[in-house]
């Protein structure tokens, strides 16, 4: 059974995570995809092609990829190399304390270049990505022509 999974689930969007799948056939060839809506609800996504090692397993931070959204060895890759579905888009998260990205993480088999919305996944995850820390407190700042917020530490 395809298993992904992604440590730590919830975290600060800069801190890094680690991205393991397993229970591949050796040497299977898998694509990871990482897609995510941002709060207008356009959707932005990445992918990557692996060959999973002898063990049947793929780890982004081990293993180089083939090709996709990126190649070599990115740990963080599959985040840090999300597009937007539509040209000129620009993934901004406005609502920084109230709730996370929920990035979706999905094993396909083979070379998946497209969205076939028909296309079942062998494994998915959800990572939460935060942007502010529990008990950050966010002070509006407006001083003249100062706008911008300050964020306190508890």
């Amino acid at each position: 059974m395809v298993e992904v999974t992604v440590t730590p689930q919830s975290s600060l969007a800069d801190r890094p995570v680690q991205i393991r799948v397993r229970g591949l056939s050796p040497s299977q060839l898998v694509t990871l995809r990482a897609w995510l809506k941002d709060e207008q609800g356009e959707c932005f996504q990445s992918r990557a092609f692996f060959r999973a090692d002898g063990a049947g397993e793929v780890d982004p931070g081990l293993h180089a990829a083939l090709g996709g959204s990126y190649s070599g060895v990115w740990p963080m890759g599959l985040f840090w190399f999300l597009q937007p579905d539509t040209l000129f888009r620009r993934l901004v998260k406005r609502d920084v304390a109230g709730s996370p990205f929920r990035v979706r993480l999905e094993v396909l088999e083979g070379l998946s270049l497209g969205a076939d919305p028909r296309e079942q996944p062998l494994a998915s995850c959800e990572a939460e990505r935060w942007y502010v820390g529990p008990g950050v407190q966010r002070v509006p700042v407006r001083e003249g022509r100062v706008r911008g917020a300050l964020f306190l530490p508890p």
